[in-house]
């Protein structure tokens, strides 16, 4: 083992001394050094410093890092499959490219850091702080951001289905182009975001409050809208066949261009709060604008 090997692992043991018994060991700090190529698998570094580590391509798969200070580290195309980082501290890190399926961010802070183009299927980041965060172009299959508070995150182009934001506070997020099937928003409160050209097939925004959000031509065949408070918004162009409505209150929500038909549980009172035109699909089929006591809020059998 070469020298660096050998210092490395004498701050490893002496890190594990310090989890067992503060005053017989010391605290792991890795800040600045750089691990690039490094197999650390299953490494212990709960609470380590690690402010500015370069660790590109380590692995570091089911390694513990909750609590640990990553700020402005670069861990882009890691393998940290199965880690915890539970209340760690990513404050402007890079992940770029990186494994973080199955991993646990749970409760950890996520300001200005990058998931640009990594792999976060069934990672969990519940009652994360997230601001500032990029998550183009990740494979986000199944994540799940229950009671997360998300602000100016950017989801362009990722692949967030069967995601799950329960309960979350998404305020000013893009989530512009991503493929969504399946998602739920259930409980969450969208302010400002942005789904344009969304593919949202079957996603679940039951119960959520969606404040003056963008879907303009957004798919969202048979998504759930049921008990969800809307206020304004634009679905111009958006494809809402089979859209569910029941006791959803959609003030001003403007469906001009709107492809409505076959949706279901909407009355002549919400879509008379709506905007409709001779471009909206109502949900008989026929050409709006919606007319009171026309009937075509009904979608046809």
């Amino acid at each position: 083992m070469d020298n660096a090997g050998s210092s490395l692992e004498a701050v490893l043991r002496a890190h594990a001394d310090w989890l067992a018994d503060a005053a017989t060991g010391r605290c792991a700090d890795l800040s600045g050094l750089t691990l690039n190529d490094r197999d650390l698998h299953g490494v212990k570094l709960t609470s380590a410093r690690m402010v500015g580590a370069t660790l590109l391509d380590a692995n570091l798969a089911d390694a513990e890092l909750g609590a640990a200070r990553l700020c402005q580290a670069d861990l882009q195309r890691a393998n940290l499959a199965g880690a915890n980082l539970t209340a760690a501290d990513l404050t402007e890190a890079k992940f770029g490219g990186a494994w973080l399926t199955h991993a646990n961010l749970s409760e950890a802070v996520v300001r200005g850091t990058s998931f640009r183009r990594a792999k976060l299927e069934h990672a969990r980041f519940m009652d994360a702080a997230v601001t500032e965060a990029n998550f183009q172009d990740t494979m986000a299959k199944s994540v799940h951001f229950h009671q997360a508070r998300l602000y100016e995150t950017d989801w362009h182009g990722a692949n967030i289905a069967a995601a799950q934001f329960l309960h979350a506070r998404i305020h000013h997020c893009r989530f512009a182009a991503v493929q969504g099937e399946g998602a739920s928003f259930r409980g969450s409160k969208l302010d400002h975001c942005d789904f344009s050209g969304a593919s949202l097939e079957e996603a679940a925004f039951g119960k959520a409050e969606v404040t003056q959000c963008l879907f303009r031509g957004a798919e969202l065949q048979f998504a759930d809208f049921r008990g969800a408070i809307v206020r304004g918004g634009d679905f111009s162009r958006a494809v809402l066949n089979g859209a569910r409505f029941g006791a959803a209150q959609l003030t001003t929500a403007d469906f001009r261009g709107a492809n409505l038909q076959g949706a279901r549980e909407l009355t002549a009172e919400q879509l008379m709060r709506t905007l409709t035109d001779n471009a909206t699909v109502l949900p008989n089929g026929s050409r709006g604008p919606y007319m009171r006591y026309s009937g075509a809020e009904k979608p046809t059998s």
